[in-house]
């Protein structure tokens, strides 16, 4: 039996093992798998095409995000120093409970909490991942009392794992024994962009530009600015002028349709709202939406990036505040995506013509993207079975 634990930082670390869970179940349907996270149960519910018995345990703290483009520093190095206080009596009690399971295999992206309860199990571990926690709280030594101690923790429980699966566009990994690089672990289409388009009612004939940025949308952006650019349509799936903190969980009543806060918000004819409740009950994934559009405005993360990059879609980018992944994402995506920036003000004052312009201009980028890893993480992971 594998136990997977998985980062509940954002949506990406799900969305990308969900799809080497579904590999590893079409080519070894007879392995039990158990999901350890904190990410919500409907991510899974969505995508997944295996069963898994889905356990929910908070693995690691992250980054705290106040919304979508900003980060809170502070909050962030509380919650970690407080969650590593107590690190060695979790990471034993985990291991008590692996042993209860009869676990074989232990996968993490990437809670350290994977790594040491497996070593004290006797267990064999895979990490999988573009970076390391302790390469992302690394950069926050300036809010830190007591020098950073857990820092060390969380290597010390990386250096367990026996192998670590390395995603392109990483940081971090120095303490890992054995790495094997993978190619880009994407979700891409099976649709025709246009029976997509025709599906959603989206035009043909005009450029369109998805929003990307979780449940916060188009809530503070210009919309009548947006209104007065004529040659694109908007296309967003979020809800819009909702007002949560980017770390809490999303309903478990995936999009209900435009809720009172967009009722009373009249958006303007050249945008879209997607009924996120009919996308996927026809079928349809998120994953086809991108594929559909011509660009995609959003944060850099490795989950939107490998989508842009494996559906040949542009990607427009803004500043997310202090998060070290930032620059590492920025520097290196250019060499299998078209892209390019603009800022906080612009985007939330909904100056974004030119920069559209712009990128629709740019020519394809110079290398194409090998994004087969999650079949490659698949036969790696069932190989150490």
């Amino acid at each position: 039996m594998i136990v997977w634990y998985i980062s509940g930082h954002g949506f990406g670390h799900a969305a990308r093992d969900i799809e080497v869970l579904n590999r590893l179940g079409e080519a070894h349907p007879e392995i039990p798998i158990t999901v350890r996270t904190s990410a919500p149960r409907w991510i899974f519910d969505l995508t997944l095409t295996r069963p898994i018995d889905w356990q929910p345990i908070d693995a690691d703290t992250g980054v705290i995000q106040i919304d979508s483009l900003r980060v809170d520093e502070a909050e962030t190095v509380r919650r970690a120093s407080a969650f590593y206080d107590g690190f060695e009596s979790l990471a034993a009690r985990e291991a008590g409970w692996l042993r209860s399971r009869h676990a074989t295999l232990v996968v993490g992206d990437i809670p350290p909490l994977a790594f040491a309860a497996a070593r004290i199990a006797g267990i064999p571990a895979i990490a999988l991942g573009n970076f390391t926690w302790d390469w992302i709280y690394d950069g926050y030594r300036d809010w830190m009392s007591g020098g950073g101690r857990f820092i060390e923790q969380i290597r010390a429980a990386y250096s367990a794992a026996d192998l670590a699966l390395r995603l392109p566009m990483h940081g971090g990994f120095e303490m890992f024994r054995r790495v094997l690089d993978l190619p880009f672990i994407a979700r891409r289409t099976s649709r025709d962009p246009q029976d997509v388009r025709r599906s959603l009612e989206l035009p043909s004939d005009v450029p369109l530009v998805l929003l990307s940025f979780g449940g916060y949308g188009l809530a503070s952006i210009d919309l009548d600015r947006i209104a007065s650019m004529r040659d694109y349509v908007v296309v967003t799936t979020a809800d819009v002028g909702a007002n949560r903190r980017a770390d809490e969980p999303r309903p478990p009543e995936l999009a209900r349709g435009p809720d009172d806060a967009v009722a009373q918000r009249k958006l303007p004819a050249n945008v879209r709202m997607v009924d996120e409740q009919r996308l996927y009950a026809d079928g349809m994934r998120y994953e086809d939406v991108v594929a559909a559009v011509d660009i995609v405005i959003t944060k850099p993360g490795y989950g939107i990036i490998s989508e842009c990059i494996a559906n040949d879609t542009a990607l427009l980018y803004t500043s997310r505040g202090h998060f070290v992944e930032y620059d590492v994402l920025v520097r290196e995506m250019p060499r299998w995506l078209r892209c390019g920036f603009i800022s906080n003000e612009d985007l939330l004052g909904g100056r974004w013509q030119a920069s559209l312009d712009r990128l629709l201009a740019q020519p394809h980028a110079p290398e194409k993207a090998d994004v087969v890893g999650a079949a490659r993480a698949a036969s790696i992971i069932a190989d150490h079975m």
